[in-house]
């Protein structure tokens, strides 16, 4: 089990991280949402034991969490961590990047190892081509092979795949999170991407301005947002009263995503069309309700300026 027990930490005076605790099961996948400065790198690099914590504790299983005040080398060796540079050799093939800590005691071993992570991560066509003629979706998909090499009990990653074009994204982290998932790798991720919570993560945590706001299933935090700005890290939502919704209902603050709103002939909420969005399956489509802008789907694009009326979904 990873705890991560009242901890606080500051580049300078201004802290950067306040006094967050949770605990994280063996084998569990995590994201780590919020907006950007929230903490979420920083705090990977000290759940790794790159800077020293100024309060708090950190374990693994019993083993504490020290950092460079204790340790020659900063980083824990049961753990990895993904950097958004990659830290990759430009000089060196992409096998050679991979295996870089692999024994070569065991030659036949280390190649089948290399050639099951390029496998992976859909890289092995590039196992001879050296690492600086590689794209940055490229050298992400290599760097994410080599910290699986020795495989980690904890795996941190750091926006593991923000330079991977949707076409190879989807089938790589099926990919990856199954062979974690088989492996019974503890897994972070800090991400703004919501499909890396929504769909592979066990569990999410969401930060803002280094404090902890929630940690739950990702289905419940999703489903039933503490505060706007928790909904807001999945996409478009809606903060309504019910009494605007339905007529004689109390004043109920509600954080409603688009799809939970649904255009009707005789309902109580009367809202005007500004913009349709074409989003494939539907669309989006932007009113106001006073001056203030509701987001709702509809199966087809609305004329500009028209008044509907919305009911839930």
């Amino acid at each position: 089990m990873l705890q991560v027990q009242s901890i606080s930490f500051g580049y300078s005076e201004k802290r950067i991280i306040q006094n967050i605790n949770f605990k994280i099961d063996n084998g569990k996948n995590v994201a780590v949402i919020g907006e950007s400065g929230c903490g979420k790198s920083t705090l990977l690099k000290l759940i790794y034991g790159l800077y020293d914590l100024n309060e708090g504790q950190i374990f693994w299983k019993d083993t504490e969490v020290t950092g460079p005040k204790y340790n020659l080398v900063p980083g824990m060796p049961f753990m990895k961590y993904l950097a958004q540079d990659f830290d990759l050799m430009p000089y060196i093939t992409v096998a050679e990047n991979v295996g870089k800590y692999l024994s070569n005691f065991y030659p036949e071993e280390k190649k089948e190892r290399i050639a099951e992570l390029l496998e992976i991560v859909e890289m092995t066509e590039y196992a001879n081509v050296k690492a600086q003629f590689l794209s940055g979706g490229q050298q992400q998909r290599v760097a994410l092979a080599r910290v699986l090499a020795l495989e980690p009990e904890v795996l941190l990653l750091d926006e593991p795949f923000s330079h991977i074009d949707n076409f190879r994204k989807n089938a790589l982290r099926r990919n990856l999170f199954a062979y974690l998932k088989a492996k019974e790798i503890t897994v972070l991720i800090a991400t703004h991407d919501s499909v890396d919570a929504l769909s592979f993560a066990d569990e999410t945590i969401v930060l803002k301005n280094g404090q902890l706001l929630d940690k739950g299933t990702s289905s419940e935090i999703y489903l039933n947002p503490k505060s706007k700005y928790s909904a807001s890290l999945f996409g478009e939502v809606n903060e309504i009263i019910l009494s605007q919704l339905i007529e004689n209902e109390e004043d109920k603050l509600l954080f409603l995503y688009p799809h939970q709103l649904k255009v009707v002939e005789n309902g109580f909420m009367k809202v005007v069309v500004k913009q349709s969005y074409f989003k494939g399956s539907h669309y989006l489509i932007k009113a106001a309700l006073g001056g203030k802008a509701i987001f709702f789907e509809h199966d087809a694009e609305l004329e500009h300026n028209k008044e509907v009326t919305l009911m839930l979904s």
